[in-house]
């Protein structure tokens, strides 16, 4: 998979990120506010503290954090079939 190389926190819980492979965009994160370990961001200055976790994770503290993979799919439309397929492809591990 692609690394996460940078992400940006941007209004109403989106994320801009960007990816090694050069895919880029909005990650809508709005429906995990204020749900679970999400309810930190009820104070909207925790949201913004979005950074890259030392494992490649989109992180906000030492607690909270998300799959970067997952955020890559949802921004490229694609389902994990497909990229583990284009891996297979080129004989690259997963």
């Amino acid at each position: 998979m692609p690394k996460l190389i940078e992400v940006n926190p941007l209004e109403r819980f989106h994320l801009r990120v960007k990816y090694s492979d050069g895919v880029e965009g909005v990650a809508d994160l709005s429906k995990f506010a204020g749900k679970g370990v999400f309810a930190l961001w009820n104070d909207y200055s925790e949201f913004q503290k979005a950074h890259i976790g030392s494992s490649g994770e989109i992180a906000w503290n030492d607690e909270v954090d998300m799959d970067a993979d997952a955020i890559y799919l949802q921004i490229t439309g694609n389902k994990p079939k497909d990229i583990f397929a284009k891996l297979k492809e080129l004989n690259l591990p997963a």
